[in-house]
């Protein structure tokens, strides 16, 4: 494969943190290449430098003769005065009629969300996430050898994560996308680039890859990495007691990790926590009877609700932009009136509510002391912890707890809003998106913290992972009047968009081409074979260590060396030839 983007020994500062530092790597041809980071750590930096917004300050960024490039960023800049049809049709140059019957052009458009903006809309009137999915629809009806993404999920429902996901794994071109969605990452990366300390490590694979590798990585570190290494550990043994498939890595390769992870108990005690939080809260906490909830105009969201929410619950709530998601949790929360009907609060409880808006942050005080404006110390799980700790653990280094939150960035922001929040000591917690501008290292700190907090919880998010990780229920708004309960989560949800989507769909289905599919023997039969792989290459593995030992003892007889020279390279050869074979199974029986 070509290469379309090489960095040779880049360096980039701002000021006098170093982003990158003497950074060499290449994009290939057709490779789907995420990158994660800590907020601040370089990624988006990495991404201009790549695509030629930034220069660097020293090294060389060379790109292949006419490459073909889209660059989404975060910045959501469009022409002043144009519309979304002139912002979407500009990179395609062709009218309006001629593309308005492709059904490529036309599922992009609804996929993203696009169509029900308007194309006649001014782009000048649109809000931040509208702004958003139009340049992110303008990039993808291109015909493109290279996608650079930054968070290209943000404003984006679970239903429209799929969609892109989908959307992303068949196009023919390469990418590069910054995103802080596990799933996403997961399923879209063939290979993950970890900015961190000016450096940007490789990693083949998507998130499950990368955590394997990043617990090994921790398993040889020094004490320094001891936190680290205890959480990537946790991860890994949520991520083997999932679904599976969420890592290539073969069987052989896993029984390393199992072994890494034999001691790690499951993420939380329920029961425990569940009878915990029914001594702090009492047997109502909150309790929705015949409520309607409508928008302040009077658009009616949900018709006769009745709804209790129990004590230690952990409940996920899904549904499409528009909603009523957070009208929802506004009502739950108590700050408007159920149009109908009416709202019970238990005498004991106490509201922990974290919004999507940032307008609740004291921009006059510093880190540490917005902190402690809340509290000074708070009890999470059994375990006491000061204002600073929690906010160290939630990123916040010592140093950068005496910034200012003026000086703060929209990520660190949402960090601090976050450690307020905590800081109060809810026994009910309403978390609304609270993925957003967070980074994966910080995501997993938040799991951790939550894992041992005992209340009632409601969660709104379109990271699938983190609802999947954090919450025993899901429950979903179709936008028929109804809260629906899903027994199979995420997936569920998103079979029956589906199917809402094929009944509203007019006309007959379309013909699509037949797609070759695999039988039961065929399916046994590979099975059988990677079973046999997997066997051939501990024989083999055994056998080399065996042969490096004999090599050692014979180091002073060249006969007996050169032999078993010979016989090690063919061993050798021979593994390799079945971890391939290997990898090629498994990737067909997915």
């Amino acid at each position: 494969m070509a290469n379309l983007i090489n960095l040779e020994q880049v360096s980039k500062s701002f000021g006098i943190k170093p982003l990158l530092d003497s950074v060499s790597l290449g994009v290939q041809e057709g490779e789907r290449i995420g990158v994660v980071g800590l907020n601040g750590g370089g990624k988006t930096t990495m991404l201009e430098v790549l695509a030629g917004i930034e220069a660097p300050d020293s090294g060389r960024v060379s790109r292949v003769g006419g490459l073909r490039m889209a660059v989404v960023t975060q910045r959501g800049v469009l022409p002043a005065g144009s519309t979304v049809a002139d912002v979407v049709l500009a990179p395609l140059g062709v009218a309006e009629h001629e593309w308005a019957g492709d059904a490529r052009i036309r599922s992009i458009l609804a996929g993203i969300g696009v169509d029900s903006v308007g194309l006649d809309s001014s782009v000048d009137g649109l809000s931040g996430g509208e702004r958003r999915r139009v340049a992110l629809a303008a990039a993808l009806v291109q015909d493109l050898d290279l996608l650079v993404l930054d968070e290209p999920t943000n404003h984006l429902d679970v239903e429209g994560v799929q969609w892109l996901a989908e959307h992303l794994v068949g196009r023919r071109s390469a990418l590069v996308v910054v995103t802080h969605d596990r799933w996403f990452l997961d399923t879209v990366a063939t290979r993950t680039w970890e900015v961190v300390g000016g450096k940007v490590e490789s990693y083949e694979g998507g998130y499950g890859d990368w955590i394997f590798a990043r617990a090994e990585r921790a398993r040889q570190a020094d004490a320094a990495e001891d936190r680290r290494r205890n959480l990537a550990r946790k991860e890994l043994a949520w991520l083997r007691r999932g679904p599976p498939a969420r890592t290539s890595k073969p069987r052989y390769r896993i029984e390393a990790a199992e072994a890494l992870i034999a001691d790690v108990p499951p993420p939380r005690d329920n029961v425990a926590l569940a009878s915990f939080a029914q001594r702090r809260l009492g047997r109502i906490v909150i309790e929705l009877e015949n409520a309607t909830i409508a928008t302040p105009d009077g658009r009616e969201l949900v018709h006769d609700l009745t709804w209790r929410l129990a004590p230690g619950e952990r409940i996920g709530l899904v549904g499409v932009n528009g909603s009523g998601k957070t009208t929802l949790l506004r009502t739950l929360a108590g700050e408007i009136a159920p149009a109908t009907g009416k709202r019970i609060e238990g005498k004991t409880v106490k509201i922990g509510w974290l919004r999507q808006e940032l307008d609740d942050l004291p921009t006059d005080m510093r880190v540490l002391e917005a902190v402690k404006d809340v509290a000074e110390r708070i009890v999470l799980g059994d375990r006491e912890v000061s204002a600073g700790q929690l906010a160290e653990r939630l990123g916040f280094t010592p140093a950068r707890q005496r910034t200012p939150v003026g000086d703060l960035s929209g990520g660190e922001r949402r960090r601090l809003q976050l450690t307020r929040v905590l800081m109060s000591e809810p026994n009910v917690l309403l978390l609304d998106e609270p993925t957003n501008d967070l980074d994966i290292d910080t995501l997993q700190q938040l799991e951790d913290i939550l894992d041992g907090w005992a209340g009632t919880m409601v969660v709104i998010s379109h990271d699938r992972f983190l609802i999947e990780r954090l919450c025993d229920s899901t429950w979903a708004l179709f936008g028929d009047g109804k809260l629906t309960n899903l027994p199979g989560g995420i997936a569920e949800y998103l079979r029956r968009r589906e199917q809402v989507a094929e009944i509203a769909a007019p006309g007959p289905a379309p013909v699509t081409a037949p797609t070759a599919t695999r039988d039961g023997a065929a399916d046994r039969a590979a099975r059988k074979e990677l079973s046999k792989l997997e066997r051939q290459v501990g024989k083999l593995g055994e056998r080399e260590s065996t042969l490096h030992a004999a090599l050692a003892e014979a180091a002073t007889d060249p006969q007996r060396l050169q032999s078993l020279d010979t016989e090690l390279r063919k061993v050798l050869a021979d593994k390799e030839a079945a971890e391939e074979r290997w990898m090629e199974l498994a990737a067909e029986l997915e």
